[in-house]
């Protein structure tokens, strides 16, 4: 059984791990998103919502938005540090500011 670390503290805790994406919210699947934390900022594409967890692909770590308006206007930010692979990255709910879509391509070079 292949299990995340997140679901075993849930399941220590005597909590139900839910493995299927929640259908009633109200983020764009598909879509290309800015998104900050209370820690960091990325962009990805919106691949799944779950009832605690959003998994992005394509995704980089904004280290620098520059002007945070004009970011994302042109999707042009300062610095840019792009996850491997198909950068699929789960960030946990809980840790969400906000988000809006991008209507820009997403950053996909180091800067």
């Amino acid at each position: 059984m292949n299990i995340e670390l997140s679901e075993l503290a849930t399941l220590l805790r005597g909590g139900t791990v839910i493995t299927q994406p929640c259908d009633s919210h109200p983020w764009k699947i598909g879509a290309n998103y800015f998104i900050r934390t209370v820690t960091h900022h990325f962009t990805g594409r919106l691949d799944a919502v779950y009832p605690t967890e959003i998994v992005l692909l394509n995704t980089a770590w904004i280290a620098d938005d520059g002007r945070f308006s004009d970011a994302l206007k042109s999707g042009e930010f300062n610095e840019v540090e792009p996850y491997p692979g198909t950068g699929r990255v789960i960030i946990g709910r809980a840790s969400l500011i906000d988000a809006c879509e991008l209507t820009t391509p997403l950053p996909v070079s180091q800067k």
